[in-house]
Formats: structure tokens, C-alpha cells, sequence
């Protein structure tokens, strides 16, 4: 199944850095996606754009993560000459992460 159905995104940038966060749509679905959705698994998926380090921080009192990518902007908004400067399109790109149906 796809991300997108367990979950929702937002982004934000900071120079050439990228935050993309993942919010469960249902709270009980936080520790599956914090087994699906790792670090690796990001990097690999989106590794075609991300070329510095994936950080993943947990926060499952919001039943979220946040994780931050690297070098993920094209030397950031300013510099970029990429259509999406901001890399809002990949917390979309993100949600279509195929992942494993919860039990």
C-alpha cells in the first residue's frame, strides 16, 4: 500500500537542507511506520535528489516524524535552478513510499 493512506506530509527548507515531516493519519499506525519508514529506506527512495545524510526524529506523542535531508535543495532556494526550489513536491513524492498493510 501506499504511504499516503497511513499518512500525511508538510515540508520546510533551510537553505539546503530539507525537513519533511510524516504525520499518522490514526495514532495506533506510529510504531508500524516507525518500523517501514526508516532513515535507509527515505534516502534510497528519494536518493535520486537527497545527497547528504537522512535524519529521523521521532515524536510519538504527535504519533510524527520529522525527518531532516541534506543537501536535498540544489545548494538551496537561492542558488537552485530546480522548478520546486522549496522541494515541496517531495513530501508528496515521499507519500507514494510503498509500504507493508498494518495488521
Amino acid at each position: 500500500m501506499k504511504l499516503r493512506e497511513l499518512a500525511h506530509s508538510r515540508t520546510g527548507d533551510k537553505g539546503n537542507t530539507l525537513n519533511v515531516s510524516l504525520i499518522c493519519h490514526d495514532a495506533q499506525h506510529y510504531e508500524h511506520l516507525r518500523a517501514e519508514v526508516t532513515p535507509e529506506r527515505v534516502k534510497a527512495f528519494l536518493g535520486d535528489v537527497v545527497l547528504g545524510d537522512v535524519v529521523r526524529y521521532e515524536l510519538p506523542h504527535l504519533a510524527a516524524f520529522n525527518f531532516v535531508l541534506g543537501k536535498a535543495l540544489g545548494g538551496g532556494v537561492t542558488r537552485s535552478l530546480a522548478l520546486d526550489a522549496h522541494g515541496k513536491s517531495l513530501s508528496s513524492a515521499l507519500l507514494a513510499l510503498e509500504v507493508a498493510k498494518p495488521a
